[in-house]
């Protein structure tokens, strides 16, 4: 009885067709990489996107420079009121007038005092993710609730029991040696430097 058989699968036919497979499943993996990687691209662009646009406030003090890195894109109202009245030269002259050693140091007074302000408040802008969790942090200081105008505080240590009270709207990025040798001046009883510490020229780039 003859047996009408299919073809026979030569060695070399099989081992082709083992190598289209693994080809096919290679691009379908890199397909579905691709896409994975495309569906979040959006949104880490424009993260990245807002954060190349940040500026930068620079602080000739009398006790030298340090630089700070603004968040245009999480406090971005805060920043703007913040560098409206560095280029109205507001901050140029003014001193740091209280200064806690491994807490703050704190400026922005007109009057010197901690009194002072611009005549006017803002509300609290509290950025996604910020917390004041290391030195370095650009805060506002205030005195309750939506009452900030001009004076500001740079911490010296984390402080996460000022979160959600103090909006944060910047970081020391350059200088934060002279930020801590602030911080390490003499004071009075009331936390005032016994010999002044003065912003001798604010600018924003």
């Amino acid at each position: 009885m003859l047996e009408f058989a299919g073809p026979k699968i030569k060695k070399d036919d099989i081992g082709g067709r083992i190598l289209k497979i693994i080809a096919i499943l290679t691009f379908l993996i890199a397909v579905s990489a691709f896409l994975k990687a495309f569906s979040a691209n959006p949104a880490s662009a424009a993260e990245a996107e807002a954060a190349a646009k940040r500026q930068t406030a620079v602080f000739e003090t009398s006790m030298g420079t340090f630089k700070i890195e603004l968040y245009n894109d999480l406090a971005p109202n805060t920043v703007k009121n913040f560098t409206d009245l560095i280029k109205k030269k507001y901050y140029d002259g003014i001193i740091f007038h209280r200064v806690i050693d491994e807490f703050m140091i704190q400026g922005g007074c007109p009057q010197g005092t901690g009194m002072g302000g611009p005549g006017y408040s803002i509300k609290d802008e509290f950025g996604k993710g910020l917390k004041h969790d290391k030195p370095g942090k650009l805060s506002m200081a205030n005195s309750g609730p939506n009452s900030g105008g001009s004076q500001f505080f740079i911490t010296l240590a984390p402080c996460p029991w000022l979160d959600g009270k103090h909006a944060i709207f910047g970081h020391v990025s350059e200088g934060m040696d002279v930020v801590e040798k602030i911080g390490k001046v003499p004071t009075d009883s009331m936390d005032r430097p016994l010999k002044k510490v003065v912003i001798e020229k604010l600018t924003v780039k």
